[in-house]
């Protein structure tokens, strides 16, 4: 995968579109704003790894007139665009490459708002959208310095500095940081609308306070109860009903806001859909009645949100002991069945078991565990049927910040150039510098610390769920892990774990079966 990508980029740095021929299977099914088409109760989509499942749980949905899937602002996209089904409600970069080549770079994905690396290079140019093609990445502009929810300026605890800015964005004098509004752009992934309970939840750690830092918790402003802040890699948002209004005039370039019938339409969507894989190319079904009840979207339409499942009593993804171990026949592809569902059970125990030593990680090794601490996937991955944090709270695992963050090396035996911005982010005199990274931090996208303004915050940013995995590669919110192999070896080289290949394997078998 690591060939095809640099293969990509060469072609993009020529010019060219991308060919997926050598690549990728046939185009999936497309849904494009305003068809009008019902979304089925249950729909199956292909992937890489087998099917992905969507499951709306009000039946069918009426997508004609509806504001989730009509172009309700004036670049011709909708909600739909960037969440698409076959997607796992998500955006996968193979989608953005099969829309690239069906429509020459015409579709309203790649609309310069935000469709390209900054609206004010040459259009239709390859080049110009290189960071979507290549890692499925949207530009967010976000203001500088950091605004509070009622508009205030916030005074940073640090300085910033633009150390390498491939798009020219952040230096351009309309869309930059000497513009007349100035901003800051980062580039990151779509996430999911589905499983939205889980996301949304205010049970087991969301309080009035942050857990990890002590400061207020967002709560949402219609009822005043604290949010979980788990919508958005920065936790701008507090609300559903908030991301959508965000998105309508961020993304979708709105003339004004949604009306309260397009708003309350949009999240009561987002609230019934819900995704997960449901079949393996290698494992076979996935949501068989005596097989795991981790599996398909219907369990996680029953399941419980907010519920901590880092323990062996309410397990984060409740395997049972059903692929423990299973028996060998005469039957080869019965064989190779039951081999693949072993590894995915023994993937589980990989994850849920396996301790490593977990060290220098923002919000992760300052909340009283201890730095190192000897800690599980799931011990951050913890929250019951979705892998997520089930506390409010970001977290800096070095996916954004050097010495970590996937860079491009530069040498004379390697074409390839970084695209990601490149920022020096500088701590002020009185403020304490940051634990691990001392007072001067580089960092791809300072993450959090863009809202908060604090210098504990750079690179922080909020974990996704594990659903639909298979459905929406690539994987980190800068797209820098391609396959989920990537993923497995990001963390095996961060905090030095020491996994197998059969462990890498196994793990990789079961998060594609999520």
């Amino acid at each position: 995968m690591r060939q095809t990508r640099w293969i990509a980029g060469a072609a993009l740095a020529a010019g060219l579109v991308v060919s997926l021929a050598s690549a990728q299977s046939s185009p999936r099914a497309w849904w494009a704003p305003g068809q009008g088409t019902p979304l089925a109760a249950f729909a199956a989509y292909p992937n890489d790894r087998g099917q992905v499942g969507v499951l709306n749980t009000s039946g069918a949905v009426e997508t004609k007139g509806h504001p989730f899937f009509d172009a309700i602002g004036t670049n011709g996209r909708a909600c739909v665009t960037c969440h698409q089904p076959a997607d796992g409600m998500a955006l996968s970069v193979r989608t953005v490459r099969e829309r690239w080549e069906a429509t020459g770079g015409k579709d309203p994905l790649f609309a310069a708002v935000d469709g390209m690396n900054c609206p004010h290079l040459p259009p239709d140019d390859p080049r110009s959208h290189s960071l979507l093609l290549e890692r499925g990445l949207i530009r967010v502009s976000l203001p500088w310095p950091p605004r509070s929810p009622d508009g205030a300026r916030i005074d940073p605890e640090f300085t910033i500095e633009v150390v390498r800015d491939p798009s020219g964005c952040n230096a351009n004098r309309e869309y930059g940081l000497a513009s007349g509004n100035p901003s800051i752009s980062v580039f990151r992934r779509p996430r999911p609308v589905a499983n939205t309970k889980y996301t949304t939840h205010q049970n087991f750690g969301v309080g009035p306070f942050i857990a990890k830092s002590g400061l207020p918790t967002a709560t949402d402003p219609a009822t005043g109860k604290p949010t979980s802040m788990n919508l958005m890699a920065d936790a701008r948002v507090p609300t559903l009903s908030a991301q959508a209004a965000d998105a309508a005039t961020q993304h979708l370039q709105a003339r004004g806001p949604l009306t309260p019938s397009q708003l309350a339409r949009i999240v009561e969507f987002e609230s019934q859909v819900y995704v997960a894989q449901v079949s393996s190319t290698a494992a076979g079904s996935l949501t068989e009645a005596d097989g795991p009840p981790a599996f398909g979207p219907r369990q996680l339409a029953a399941g419980d949100a907010g519920v901590l499942g880092n323990n062996t009593t309410r397990y984060v993804f409740p395997m049972g002991s059903a692929w423990t171990r299973l028996p060998r026949t005469a039957s080869e592809p019965d064989n190779e069945r039951n081999a693949a569902r072993e590894s995915i059970a023994r993937g589980h125990d990989v994850f849920m078991f396996r301790t490593f030593w977990i060290r220098d990680s923002m919000h992760l090794n300052t909340v009283g565990l201890g730095n190192p601490t000897k800690r599980t996937c799931a011990t951050c991955h913890g929250m019951h049927m979705t892998g997520m944090d089930t506390a409010n709270g970001w977290m800096d695992i070095g996916t954004t910040n050097l010495p970590w963050a996937s860079e491009v090396p530069l040498n004379p035996w390697n074409e390839a150039k970084p695209q990601m911005p490149l920022f020096r982010v500088t701590c002020k005199p009185g403020v304490k510098p940051h634990p691990f990274l001392g007072r001067v931090i580089y960092t791809q996208d300072p993450g959090r610390a863009l809202i908060s303004g604090r210098c504990h915050d750079v690179g922080t940013i909020v974990m996704q769920q594990f659903r639909g995995l298979a459905a929406r590669a690539p994987y980190f919110s800068n797209g820098s892990a391609a396959t989920l192999g990537e993923l497995v070896d990001f963390y095996d080289r961060r905090y030095n774990i020491g996994y197998s290949e059969q462990d890498k394997q196994d793990l990789v078998n079961f998060l594609g079966a999520l």
